[in-house]
């Protein structure tokens, strides 16, 4: 860790040009005689990433910055924050502890936290920046994990690993079993250690696929910020045989909106024509497959077997996006024309044969406004665009 980051002329530096274009200030020659731009310039960059993922890192003076990699790859403060909120006392080890956010936000919650990290450089930022950011029940080690755990007689209440998602080519890997460490070959040394694991892993994963590998699976967590599904927290609880909860959050500005249903769970559902109301399940829900349940849940009604798209007569709360369906039409080249052409709306597409790109182009409409268009099948299979108005949440 270069100690000279942290001098009050170059963190003034670094501020400084947090607006400017990395390419051109990287050809710039570097103004501090101990510090190559190539460095200063990371730090920036870094810095940049971290605005709206990380609002205390990026706002708390002589935070030092690993990679653009590292800041990528991290959680967002607020999925962190969620993923803490499960914890509650005793001790957790986090045996990929990268850049330290998640650590950071376990230790809110937790009497001590121990932070592994195969690489030191990124292990000492880390630690670095717990110091400044006093959380001092953190103790960092640069270690392998496996082996720390095959060594040390110690127990932990928790354990939580976000497997490395890329093989020794750099490449990106999804399944669990092609990630560092290997959670399904360690899985017993991992409940030797504690009784409790959660598990982060990418949004792309199969839940249904994992479940077949994993054991002792008790909840899944699918973790969406503002309807964009960042990560699954799997929960591994020794010994654990019952119902498998799946939890689908979506974390807002303002809100934080879950649905809960069991894995097993084989809902009939509802069905039913068009009314007066339109509703869209936010992305976490979507995840979790279980649309028929939706219905039995809201009270509302499923337009098609497909189309994840419901519909009641009487507004009611919901869990994704709402709409007044202001008019609907069959699709076809007449009423399109006469409806769709040259106007200004938002688009979206269920079960329907075309592309978003493809009805915009065909009918030249622009994107945005205040009317939202919905391109779904009905069912009694009838192709057709609904006209609606959002509801502010």
């Amino acid at each position: 860790m270069k100690t000279e980051l942290l001098s009050l002329e170059v963190q003034q530096f670094i501020e400084e040009n947090l607006s400017s274009d990395i390419g051109t200030l990287a050809l710039r020659k570097s103004p501090f005689s101990n510090i190559p731009m190539s460095i200063l310039a990371g730090q920036i960059e870094s810095k940049q990433k971290a605005k709206t993922k990380l609002a205390l890192w990026y706002n708390t003076k002589n935070i030092l910055f690993p990679s653009k990699l590292s800041i990528e790859q991290t959680s967002s403060d607020r999925c962190a924050m969620y993923k803490a909120s499960l914890v509650k006392q005793g001790n957790l080890i986090d045996l990929t502890g990268g850049f330290g956010i998640d650590s950071y936000y376990f230790a809110q919650n937790l009497a001590h936290v121990t932070h592994l990290e195969m690489q030191e450089e990124l292990s000492i930022i880390a630690q670095h920046n717990f110091k400044v950011l006093q959380q001092d029940n953190i103790v960092c080690h640069s270690t392998d994990s496996i082996a720390f755990l095959e060594q040390s007689q110690q127990t932990w209440d928790y354990i939580y690993l976000d497997p490395a998602r890329r093989n020794q080519s750099k490449q990106k890997v999804f399944l669990l079993s092609d990630c560092t460490p290997d959670v399904i070959e360690h899985m017993d040394l991992l409940l030797q250690k504690t009784s409790t694991i959660l598990i982060k892993t990418a949004p792309l994963l199969d839940i249904q696929a994992v479940i077949n590998q994993l054991k002792y699976i008790k909840q899944v967590h699918i973790v969406a910020l503002n309807n964009e599904v960042k990560e699954l927290l799997w929960v591994v609880q020794k010994n654990y045989t019952g119902s498998i909860e799946l939890i689908a959050v979506n974390i807002n500005k303002d809100k934080t909106d879950l649905f809960c249903v069991n894995f097993d769970d084989h809902c009939i559902g509802k069905y039913g024509y068009l009314e007066q109301f339109l509703y869209e399940p936010n992305a976490a829900i979507l995840k979790t497959g279980k649309f028929q349940c939706v219905s039995d849940k809201f009270d509302v009604k499923k337009l098609h077997q497909n189309s994840h798209l419901y519909t009641s007569e009487d507004l009611q709360e919901f869990s994704g996006r709402r709409f007044k369906i202001v008019n609907h039409y069959e699709y076809n080249k007449a009423n399109a024309k006469q409806y769709l052409s040259n106007i200004k709306a938002n688009i979206t597409v269920r079960n329907f044969p075309l592309k978003v790109e493809d009805i915009r182009k065909k009918w030249k409409i622009k994107e945005g406004g205040n009317t939202y268009i919905f391109f779904t099948t009905l069912q009694n299979n009838e192709k057709v665009f609904i006209i609606c108005e959002k509801i502010n949440q």
